[in-house]
């Protein structure tokens, strides 16, 4: 059955359109990365792909009337890592330019009925909360109501990943009373959230909505059920390799490897290198485990520092690698079907770039669709 109608921005690998389901219909995508559009293409076709600069994006390219519009803009700029430009960044102001096309429907009476953002925490808190202020500004102004949830993909798939997604919805298009919650749940709505929401302008106050959400279903999988035993695309690294990783840990985490040692059974843990301060206020790089059967969160492979690697303790047997570019889609809810790119780099930066897939259906199946099965109150969107 035919639920629904999307554009794809900054569509990546089209990870959002995995999780929106074959019931969806894709009008069109669009992406800047070249490499990226090549796997959106092996998995999807390039029916209605269009790779290059969101800025060169036209209306025209934009087929008939979307039912939802998704855009992961770039978090570059956002991120507690990145360099703080906010929406005035090169990557993340690309928001900027897929805005004018939104207001551009608009004007054409070709408004999506529904808006999805999906970026970095640090989009809450980005120059004080004045770019998050911008984005409801934006959206206020062209006639959406909309709220905000902040969602951790670990409820859904063994890896620590908590994304912001902002949710509009046309004013001409009715929302069920039961999706609207009358104050802030704990669950999806942080602390952050919050004050973000405070700092808001009194006209966006009254266009926002405490989006209501059921509690997620228990996550039956552990990071060790992904582990792949005969891994493509990496190699398990010599002893001396492996030694070196263990000398660059702090007593602290060499404690936790010697715990796992004596655990009875085999131990799954995550690496990621980190630069410290050592006991002379030198700066050092670490190698920091956790052993809590999840992932860290992936990263794009800017660097080595950001390639996650994962330690296999079994007794005294201990051995490391980098994880895998399966394991990585695995990470991210992709099915094993889905086609990755023969480089390293390029997969686990697919990966590390894009959005959790069981979050993408969890939304849809628990809001978007739920709205869009209501008919719009006068029909049609108003221009």
């Amino acid at each position: 059955m035919k639920m629904g109608t999307f554009y794809e921005f900054f569509a990546g690998g089209g990870m959002a359109r995995a999780g929106l389901g074959p019931n969806w219909e894709c009008l069109f995508a669009n992406d800047f990365d070249a490499k990226k559009a090549a796997s959106y293409a092996l998995n999807w076709g390039v029916d209605h792909l269009k790779i290059g600069d969101v800025a060169a994006v036209t209306t025209a390219d934009l087929a008939s009337c979307a039912d939802l519009a998704w855009a992961s803009f770039p978090c570059q700029d956002l991120s507690l890592a990145g360099a703080g430009a906010g929406l005035k960044g090169e990557r993340s102001g690309t928001f900027w330019p897929f805005w004018k096309l939104m207001t551009k429907l608009g004007e054409e009476g070709r408004a999506p009925r529904l808006i999805v953002l999906e970026n970095v925490c640090g989009a809450l808190t980005s120059h004080g909360g004045k770019d998050f202020a911008a984005i409801g500004a934006a959206l206020s102004d062209a006639g959406y109501r909309y709220g905000a949830v902040v969602v951790d993909a670990v409820d859904f798939v063994p890896q620590s990943r908590p994304r912001l997604f902002i949710i509009g919805v046309h004013r001409s298009q009715s929302i069920p009373e039961s999706l609207v919650a009358p104050a802030p749940d704990p669950n999806w709505h942080s602390a952050a959230l919050i004050g973000a929401y405070e700092g808001l302008a009194k006209g966006c106050h009254e266009a926002w909505i405490w989006w209501r959400l059921p509690a997620p279903p228990a996550r039956n999988t552990v990071f060790a059920d992904l582990v792949e035993e005969s891994p493509q695309g990496v190699q398990w690294h010599s002893p001396e390799q492996t030694r070196k990783l263990l000398d660059m840990m702090s007593a602290v985490n060499r404690a936790k490897v010697s715990a796992a040692k004596k655990a009875g059974r085999c131990m799954v843990g995550t690496i990621y290198k980190r630069t410290r301060l050592d006991e002379t206020g030198a700066k050092v790089q670490r190698a920091e485990i956790r052993f809590d059967d999840i992932a860290g969160c992936l990263r794009t492979p800017s660097g080595g520092s950001s390639r996650q690697v994962i330690m296999l303790v079994d007794g005294e047997k201990v051995r490391s690698r980098l994880i895998s570019p399966r394991e990585a889609a695995r990470l991210m809810g992709l099915p094993d079907e889905y086609r990755l790119p023969d480089n390293y780099n390029e997969a686990y930066h697919l990966a590390g770039d894009g959005v959790a897939v069981p979050v993408v259906r969890f939304l849809a199946a628990n809001i978007l669709e739920k709205i869009i099965s209501v008919r719009c109150a006068n029909g049609k969107i108003a221009a």
